[in-house]
């Protein structure tokens, strides 16, 4: 079978006029080729589509049910040249994203609402993923881009371009209620520190719970330099649990299971029982930024990148 539009076309000008003469016209023809033309069709479909009279000429059930079908599909294949121009400039289509669940504190949702409002028409994929999940998916060409933590493995650094978008200090998870032996506590001036969930904390005090922390093949260089604070305040840290998931270490803070590092945004993520304190210490920043593979060509990704490289209001 080899439908075509124009058969489709005919058809409808037919059931729209009831009239073989009036739908010529309308269609700029002559009446005879109009009605081999639905002949045609409806031998191809192997059903009569209309019921002829020498005075009349009405819809048979098939046709009735195959009208309402064929003006959707005109009207779809119309709208083809626009959806193709929007593709093409990137405001129609879909954007894969996967996005470390840190993300989802801080940069994520803003950036979402900010897409979304500018190009309602494209379709977005997230997928929550850890950073090395994600750069193996880049490599696939499995998605098109990823909020992840940096560096980008030399190996591959070569074939992906990386945006930074948020840098902030790392804070304290700790179980609420928890205090200090404050001969660990105390900070340069020989003074101990106030009472208080706001109350920064020192690294050798925190040494004092086990330290819930991520595996390091998921982020390396992120897990060296949790480990790092801790080796630079002089104290080295017992690791008590691991978890992939940044809502589950925060569940296990909650549990009493010891504490965690975490940057700033995730104390957005409030449990019972947990306090985010910061650090006495130097606290470094962490940063997240948006990886993509360099030959990746979708209007949307660039529409997406034009976006983020925009400078603030």
């Amino acid at each position: 079978m080899h439908l075509e539009l124009r058969q489709l076309r005919y058809f409808i000008a037919v059931a729209e006029e009831k009239h073989f003469g009036r739908a010529a016209l309308r269609l700029h023809m002559t009446q005879p080729p109009l009605s081999q033309a639905i002949q045609g069709l409806e031998q191809m479909l192997g059903t009569p589509l209309f019921a002829r009279t020498k005075r009349s000429v009405a819809l048979t059930p098939a046709g009735a049910a195959l009208l309402p079908e064929a003006q959707r599909l005109l009207q779809q294949a119309a709208a083809l040249p626009e959806l193709a121009q929007r593709a093409a400039g990137g405001s129609a289509g879909m954007l894969s994203l996967s996005f470390i669940s840190t993300a989802d504190y801080s940069i994520l949702p803003p950036l979402l609402l900010r897409f979304r409002e500018r190009f309602p028409r494209v379709r977005i994929d997230l997928r929550e993923a850890t950073t090395d999940i994600q750069l193996e998916e880049l490599m696939l060409d499995k998605i098109d881009a990823g909020l992840l933590l940096p560096p980008l493995p030399d190996k591959i650094r070569t074939q992906l371009d990386y945006l930074p978008l948020l840098s902030e200090p790392l804070l304290a998870a700790i179980p609420g209620g928890w205090r200090p032996d404050r001969q660990h506590d105390r900070p340069a001036n020989g003074k101990p520190a106030k009472g208080g969930a706001e109350d920064a904390v020192s690294l050798k005090a925190l040494a004092e719970l086990p330290l819930i922390i991520f595996p390091r093949r998921i982020s390396p260089a992120f897990h060296d330099t949790i480990i790092a604070c801790f080796r630079d305040a002089g104290v080295t840290p017992h690791i008590g649990q691991e978890a992939i998931q940044m809502q589950t270490i925060i569940g296990l803070v909650s549990a009493g299971m010891g504490m965690a590092l975490v940057p700033q945004s995730v104390s957005n993520l409030k449990r019972p029982g947990v306090e985010y304190r910061p650090l006495r210490d130097a606290a470094p920043l962490i940063e997240t930024g948006l990886a993509w593979r360099r030959d990746n060509a979708s209007p949307v990704l660039a529409a997406l990148l034009a976006m983020l490289r925009e400078p603030p209001p």
